[in-house]
């Protein structure tokens, strides 16, 4: 199997490469070791063609009759992604939230490890969070720089949210996932992505309010 990357790849393929990734670790995990275009397309919601258009822009990876490698094909999308050795992530807020993002297991099957903890509450500092040890927020700094963290995830209240951002870019953390609904503001050379639920939800509500109306009328 050749693997040939083009130098530009379209926006969308990239963004849908972790969508198959997901797909193909369940089908791992429920033991399969093949899978067609079309299987991938029922669990992903993309059209079968547009899969197999999307795996041509690095390589022939699927044979037909056959179908992919799961394994193979894991491999390949985790290094095309950067995913096929570990990233450290600093998680900010050991409230109810935090302590669910810091004991969910998807991250390490993806490439990333929660590798530190933090809060600034007195009272959570010291406690345990699976097996990481609640740090105090004024150690991210130091601890970002010794255990080379270039990640950050900010699970605080909203109205802390862009103090914890700027600790997080002082201390030379470059990729930073916001789970507040607050805007948050980051230096040219940082991104921050927003994953607030609620907006994510209601952003869904539109359409789901839409196919009600069109099924009632």
């Amino acid at each position: 199997m050749t693997e040939l990357v083009q130098e530009h790849i379209p926006q969308g393929v990239i963004e849908r490469l972790p969508t198959y990734l997901s797909a193909l670790l369940q089908l791992r995990h429920d033991g399969s070791s093949t899978a067609s275009s079309a299987q991938l397309s029922e669990l992903t919601d993309v059209n079968a063609a547009q899969i197999r258009r999307d795996l041509a822009y690095f390589g022939s990876f699927g044979k037909r009759g056959v179908g992919y490698d799961v394994g193979v094909l894991i491999e390949r999308i985790q290094r095309i992604l950067g995913s096929d050795h570990s990233h450290r992530i600093a998680l900010v807020g050991a409230g109810n939230l935090g302590s669910a993002i810091a004991s969910y297991d998807g991250f390490n099957a993806r490439g990333f490890q929660i590798a530190a903890l933090f809060d600034n509450d007195p009272g959570k500092v010291g406690s345990r969070v699976g097996d990481l040890v609640v740090r105090d927020i004024g150690d991210l700094a130091r601890l970002a720089k010794q255990q080379n963290i270039r990640f950050g995830v900010v699970a605080v209240p909203s109205d802390a949210a862009q103090d914890v951002v700027d600790a997080m870019v002082d201390a030379g953390i470059k990729v930073i996932l916001n789970y507040t609904p607050s805007h948050v503001t980051v230096p040219d050379d940082c991104r921050v992505h927003n994953t607030d639920p609620v907006r994510e939800l209601l952003h869904t509500l539109y359409y789901l309010s839409r196919a009600e109306a069109l099924a009632g009328a």
